[in-house]
């Protein structure tokens, strides 16, 4: 893609998914200028009826809009209008923007635009941007758009273009917080002096002192390999040096099982810590396939409903994103609607309601389980408030970050919010691994006390999955 150049001011076109995605985006540009073309302003009348998040994001971009030009002349939509003009979100910035805001008032031509075929909303944008680099040269044009072929076309003709990257969480995937710090060797030696250490209820805690301490954040997992190994969780951290770990619980031994299922490894041992303290109010869990995500949640969600009675009952939810083809309407209540989209819970309630005796056993137990876990659609979250529940979001890297806000926000006195995902595996439009809401939670909710995360890497669903997600 051409690139534009650094430390020149800039005329942005927007493209109209950039607004849908991201209202407050005409913000976003301070010391440059906006263009927004009339096909854009054609489009998002178009995509404003609903209640989608598009279109609800079309209807904020329009009342930004309506808020600029209530009190401007045409000379001043003419002459660009001060983007700090914008109401709340225009005053929220630090200091003054020094760029403007255009609307296309007149019809835009250049001789490079005559070649363009057809009149689509995208080539329009072209012509736009390319009329506008002839009458402008003082200024770089570049045009921001979602649409990677769009910035394909512009690329060939000559213009620069880039994809909205105001929105990414990290600017590498690589960087995304893993929930999971090994610690060197030498670790007890290094800290032995300021080393404190205490029993209570059961548990063991330690309290450190160091400078090797300012990189760790609340619900850290700690690992040591040793004989035998180490495992422990941050809980409290006092200052840039000073923290409190307690060693976590071995859910690999038989007698620690969590509803029949015993981690298999070090990162679902942690896993299982954090899905089963009531101290934690919200679990992240990335993974592939296979790594044991929503079992690990099931199997702690019905201990906690069953048998300790910590929660009234297990909502599972998921974002209704088909990889193929869609199938249409289904009919049927909203849990019956969303029945085809739990196949991952209905197989994992067979490996969970596999007890002893007989056909009728099974049946009781079946009937017991399904009566305490209630699907719901994330079409109607909005609103609600959950009190006592123990949610889990499955497929949660299909979310925007404006769309989990919404659903951890319904969270009430008592409840837990256990968050699934693989952010290698995004079907969503204009969402990518640095995007995504998931990666948006799990980078700010790691400075948070009650709150874990934790990265799961080893497949353990069998020997077949495992080879085929390394070599396929």
């Amino acid at each position: 893609m051409i690139k534009r150049q650094k430390d020149s001011v800039c005329l942005f076109v927007l493209d109209t998914n950039v607004l849908m995605h991201d209202p407050t985006a005409i913000f976003r540009f301070h010391e440059h200028h906006v263009f927004l073309p009339m096909v854009v302003l054609e489009e998002l009348d178009a995509g404003k009826k609903g209640i989608s998040e598009v279109a609800r994001n079309v209807r904020q971009t329009s009342r930004f809009l309506d808020e600029l030009i209530s009190d401007a002349s045409r000379e001043d939509i003419e002459a660009g209008l001060p983007i700090q003009t914008l109401g709340d979100a225009g005053r929220s910035l630090s200091a003054p923007p020094a760029g403007r805001l255009f609307f296309q008032t007149k019809p835009l031509t250049s001789q490079a635009s005559a070649n363009l075929p057809s009149h689509s909303a995208d080539n329009n944008i072209l012509a736009t941007a390319l009329a506008l680099r002839e009458q402008h040269q003082d200024l770089q044009v570049v045009i921001v758009s979602k649409d990677i072929n769009l910035r394909i076309k512009a690329t060939v003709l000559g213009i620069a273009a880039e994809d909205y990257s105001n929105d990414q969480v990290l600017e590498d995937v690589d960087l995304l917080y893993t929930g999971l710090r090994t610690l060197p060797a030498n670790f007890w030696d290094r800290h032995a002096k300021t080393l404190d250490s205490w029993k209570e209820e059961g548990r063991t805690f330690y309290r450190i002192t160091g400078p090797d301490l300012a990189e760790w954040y609340p619900g850290e997992c700690l690992s040591l390999t040793d004989d035998p190994p180490f495992e422990a969780m941050v809980r409290e951290k006092r200052g840039a040096q000073e923290a409190v770990i307690e060693l976590v619980e071995d859910y690999r031994l038989p007698r620690h099982n969590v509803w029949g299922i015993r981690a298999r490894n070090p990162e679902q041992n942690f896993a299982l810590n954090m899905l089963m303290n009531p101290e934690i109010d919200f679990v992240s869990l990335l993974g592939t396939a296979g790594t044991g995500k929503t079992l690990l949640a099931l199997a702690a969600g019905l201990a906690q409903v069953l048998d300790r009675s910590i929660y009234r009952e297990i909502i599972m939810t998921r974002v209704t994103v088909p990889v193929g083809e869609d199938i249409g309407f289904l009919p049927g209540t909203e849990e019956e609607k969303m029945t085809p989209w739990m196949g991952a819970l209905m197989d994992n309630l067979e490996v969970l309601t596999q007890t002893e005796g007989g056909e009728w056993g099974r049946a009781a137990t079946n009937d017991l389980v399904r009566n305490r876990i209630r699907i719901s659609s994330m079409n109607f979250m909005r609103g609600r408030t959950f009190l006592h529940k123990y949610i889990i979001l499955d497929e949660a890297q299909n979310l925007t970050a404006k769309q989990m806000k919404t659903l951890i926000t319904r969270a009430g006195p008592g409840t837990k919010i256990v968050c699934l995902g693989n952010i290698a595996q995004i079907d969503t439009p204009y969402l990518t691994e640095t995007t995504s809401g998931l990666t948006y939670v799990v980078d700010r909710f790691k400075y948070w006390d009650h709150s874990g995360h934790i990265t799961l890497i080893r497949g353990e669903r069998s020997r077949l999955a495992d080879f085929a997600s390394e070599q396929l």
